[in-house]
């Protein structure tokens, strides 16, 4: 019989406007875990990236790697994994949008940085990547309507999108979960919810794949 432990560390993944904060506080709750959410709105070169992609992407990258190097950094402090930690993203996915948007001087000042900040951050138990297709992200954007993400197109969540599957199609750094949630709202859905939660905890090793019932 499988053993039904709760991974202490679950980072979920997932293209702009997929749903992993949402899906993030509710496992957070139903595990009675920390909830660490990662700090979009604080960079302050963010919204001009999505008017100028070119211009402001290298900015944009950095803070980001920077912003997030640091809140990796703090879990591994102290007791912060003995309620067990849920974070809304994973620091190694840095990665897919630096070499979708950087020129390739930019990226090897960027891999300078990478290599010497990541090893020294804590690895998830488990990895969620959720999965939608680029309308439908799009669709949820536009629905929760953030003024910074205005510009964001259909175009450029369709390579998002291709660049995320690449990445996780080779990921083998943690066991994975694979969901599809095109057609699934956890928030709406609790026995989504709690079929994914039973998924969860099931995951011991390699990639899985799940559909949720809402979605057959």
């Amino acid at each position: 019989m499988t053993s039904q432990k709760t991974p202490r560390y679950i980072g979920i993944e997932g293209a702009i406007g997929v749903g992993k904060t949402s899906l993030a506080k509710l496992l957070a709750q139903k595990f009675g875990s920390r909830l660490i959410q990662e700090e979009v709105a604080n960079n302050p070169f963010l919204e001009r990236f999505y008017d100028d992609r070119r211009k402001y992407a290298f900015q944009t990258q950095l803070y980001f790697l920077l912003s997030r190097y640091r809140q990796q950094r703090e879990l591994a402090q102290g007791n912060l994994f003995e309620k067990g930690v849920v974070s809304d993203y994973v620091l190694a996915k840095d990665k897919i949008f630096a070499y979708l948007n950087l020129e390739e001087d930019e990226i090897s000042l960027y891999e300078m940085v990478y290599k010497l900040l990541v090893p020294t951050v804590p690895r998830p138990d488990l990895v969620i990547y959720l999965q939608a297709r680029p309308e439908v992200l799009l669709a949820r954007i536009r629905k929760r309507g953030v003024e910074y993400e205005r510009n964001i197109s259909l175009d450029y969540l369709r390579m998002l999108s291709d660049a995320y599957n690449e990445y996780f199609f080779h990921y083998n750094e943690t066991p994975l979960l694979v969901v599809n949630t095109s057609e699934i709202d956890f928030v709406e859905s609790p026995r989504d919810l709690e079929q994914l939660v039973r998924e969860v905890k099931s995951v011991k090793r390699g990639t899985q794949h799940y559909i949720p019932l809402g979605s057959r």
